[in-house]
């Protein structure tokens, strides 16, 4: 997300109006053609460009703060354009480090991050911001502002620094708000929303970016089961329909298995292994990063894989 501005003009004045007949999570009818039309994914560029994100032989320590020595140590992953990458392993592993230096908050202390084949360390923060978004796991505005304002925010790395959101603006965040099934919160103090609405609202700002990567950090942690499809099929419907590319870092295994057609596992800082979804989730590497014996199976009905912890090894 992008600085946090003032409260913009048009904030009180208007508010996104979509189709009643679209459904909450994006499903639903065809809608006429919107901000985010495109090659497959929203804000796309030319339909050949690789939209990669890599990083070669990255290595972190945290030294000023209370986890100092901790080190992330010779990372090399690779998420390909319109894929869905979760980062599984145990608290403390590396997942947030790993995101925070993919998105550029944070500067690798050896290798380098690319995003398009391009060192991230030579592009601009708005340069970054108009191609990749961050959805942290806790959002707290400094200010009382509205579902809308939030979303607004996204727009930022799109407009000049002291502009004010224009016409085209809104109908991107308006898109964007239908698309998460929030237009009927533009109003709402985003402060007095509940923990789900909060995570839609915040994902509908990622995407008034138009990004073409997605970042997400715990995306479902304390919300309740409902809450936790609903985000699921929104970020699988931003995926595959709209060409998102999504690296999400979760402990939730079977939203994991559900959702992500490649996984990144990850121990101590460091990357155990990288692959298909269905290739790098079983038993064993279940048992390797928690070091707990598992049940996992192909589950006919679901449609994927699902874990069942057993017992500790």
């Amino acid at each position: 997300m992008g600085a946090r501005p003032t409260r913009s003009r048009h904030c009180k004045r208007r508010r996104p109006v979509a189709s009643q007949k679209t459904c909450p999570v994006g499903f639903g009818p065809v809608r006429p053609p919107s901000p985010f039309s495109g090659r497959r994914g929203s804000g796309a560029r030319d339909a050949g460009e690789d939209m990669s994100l890599s990083t070669n032989h990255v290595s972190y320590t945290y030294r000023r703060r209370a986890d100092a020595g901790f080190a992330l140590r010779d990372v090399s992953v690779t998420v390909a354009p319109h894929s869905f990458t979760g980062l599984l392993g145990p608290n403390g592993c590396g997942k947030t480090t790993l995101l925070r230096l993919l998105s550029g908050v944070l500067a690798p202390d050896a290798g380098s991050v690319a995003l398009a084949n391009e060192p991230l360390a030579a592009l601009s923060r708005r340069a970054v911001a108009r191609r990749l978004a961050v959805v942290p796991q806790e959002t707290h505005p400094a200010f009382d502002y509205t579902a809308l304002e939030m979303v607004l925010m996204g727009r930022h790395p799109h407009i000049g620094t002291l502009a004010l959101e224009g016409p085209h603006d809104l109908a991107i965040a308006n898109d964007a708000m239908d698309a998460t099934g929030t237009v009927h919160l533009a109003d709402r103090a985003y402060m007095t929303l509940s923990g789900g609405e909060k995570q839609r609202v915040i994902i509908a700002s990622a995407l008034a970016q138009q990004p073409e990567v997605l970042l997400l950090d715990e995306p479902t942690a304390s919300l309740d089961l409902g809450y936790q499809l609903e985000i699921a099929a929104l970020l699988t419907t931003l995926n595959r329909e709209r060409g998102v590319t999504i690296v999400m870092a979760t402990h939730d295994l079977n939203l994991a298995a559900s959702v992500c057609d490649t996984l990144i596992l990850m121990r101590d800082g460091r990357v155990l292994a990288q692959g298909p979804t269905s290739e790098a989730l079983d038993a064993r590497s279940v048992e390797q990063l928690y070091g707990v014996i598992a049940d996992v199976q192909f589950h006919s009905r679901a449609g994927h894989l699902t874990i069942i912890p057993v017992a500790r090894a």
